[in-house]
């Protein structure tokens, strides 16, 4: 009996329990969705205050400039030297997972204490960009946000396309509807000469042999960016970047993974022609891209139409960017061994059929000529403030250093 009455009692007392926890689950409003959080966040007064703040220019001849990709490697750098000059500049960045997000969180340090607010969102967010576009009336747009690599493509295409074409219509979309609308430059690729054989790449030669998805989604980017440009009037130019290096670069490009594994005792593949061929790349280095950035950005018409309307002809230009001094990957190697006084463990290996090209070589003449483009660091050079920058950034002392993928991009 006495069993049966505490048994009764329990019951009582847990019906009256889970009563409770149903009436308070029914009149508590429900959870608001994380992307309802995320709106709520960049829509506040006090983010206002920040992207007005950052935006800023110091004087009535600045540029205002939206850098998207700003946490990226070629990003931060760009950022930083437009905000020393004296520009205003609002950073975007996604912050993806493609490589280590600690390697991006730390340049968002280094670009915060510069006075740079880096916005997180997607380029594919409609709502966010139309939301910075009504809050800042930007003279430029730096659009550097990319899914990179040639290989990863083909583990991941649709990011490819969602980034590099989807995105970039939604930011076209945006500035074609701005009153007045901002000046593009933005980042293509040398990968768009794909298969042409012909060297050193020049602007007018043929871009219609892909060799990777990366390199299709870059010269469609080509493609799209042009008929905005006729359409709507943006001035728009392309830069075709080659092989960009230096500090602060992205872990899965060839000269960073290799001093990685260099220095861990790891074994390193070197990729050579079918027909034993040497494969070489026109490494540029940060500094001289950056000058080729703000060379295009000074240079840049203003665009001529209006609230999506076109009132005349616009401005629409295609550059390279390089070294113009393609360098064998053998001898990047070299070069790495003699910086970090370790003999590397090399395995030759024919290069697969992945995307990769053997060969890649700029015709600089008309950057020179048009931007006053001038590259003036050699490969050693260039790889010693590298090698100086990782040592330091990923000593014991560091945490949570970043991690690269298995296989390197160039």
């Amino acid at each position: 009996m006495i069993h049966r009455l505490r048994l009764s009692k329990l019951t009582l007392w847990s019906s009256i329990f889970l009563a409770f926890i149903l009436f308070f689950f029914i009149l508590s409003p429900p959870s608001p969705s994380p992307a309802a959080n995320r709106r709520e966040s960049w829509g506040s007064h006090h983010w206002e205050k920040r992207v007005t703040k950052s935006a800023c220019r110091n004087s009535d001849s600045g540029f205002t400039v939206l850098v998207t990709g700003a946490a990226g490697f070629i990003g931060c750098h760009v950022s930083l030297s437009l905000k020393q000059r004296g520009d205003g500049v609002l950073g975007l960045d996604n912050f993806n997972r493609y490589y280590d997000q600690n390697l991006k969180r730390s340049r968002q340090k280094v670009l915060s204490r510069a006075g740079v607010f880096v916005v997180e969102g997607d380029i594919n967010d409609a709502a966010l960009i139309r939301k910075l576009f009504d809050v800042v009336h930007f003279t430029h747009v730096m659009h550097l946000a990319a899914q990179a690599g040639v290989r990863y493509a083909m583990q991941n295409p649709h990011s490819y396309v969602h980034s590099n074409v989807a995105g970039f219509v939604n930011l076209l979309e945006a500035s074609k509807d701005a009153n007045p609308q901002p000046a593009i430059v933005w980042a293509s690729s040398s990968s768009v000469y794909g298969l042409n054989s012909k060297v050193p790449f020049s602007e007018k030669d043929r871009t219609d042999q892909p060799a990777s998805l990366y390199a299709a989604t870059k010269k469609a980017g080509e493609a799209i960016a042009h008929s905005y440009n006729h359409i709507y009037g943006l001035s728009i130019t392309g830069l075709r970047f080659f092989t960009v290096y230096g500090p602060w670069g992205r872990p899965d490009m060839a000269y960073f993974f290799f001093t990685k594994d260099i220095l861990k005792g790891k074994q390193i593949t070197v990729f050579e022609a079918a027909d034993g061929g040497t494969v070489a790349r026109d490494f540029t280095y940060i500094d001289d891209i950056v000058k080729g950035c703000l060379g295009a950005l000074d240079t840049a018409k203003r665009s001529t139409g209006s609230g999506g309307k076109k009132k005349g002809p616009a401005q629409f230009r295609i550059y390279n960017l390089g070294n113009t001094s393609p360098v064998a990957v053998s001898e990047l190697v070299r070069i790495l061994e003699k910086l970090l006084k370790v003999k590397a463990k090399k395995k030759v290996m024919v290069m697969p059929r992945n995307g990769d090209v053997q060969f890649t070589h700029a015709n600089i003449s008309r950057a020179h000529r048009e931007l006053g483009y001038m590259p003036t660091t050699d490969l050693e050079t260039g790889l010693s403030n590298f090698v100086k920058w990782y040592l330091d950034f990923y000593s014991p002392s560091t945490k949570n250093p970043a991690s690269s993928s298995s296989s390197s991009s160039w």
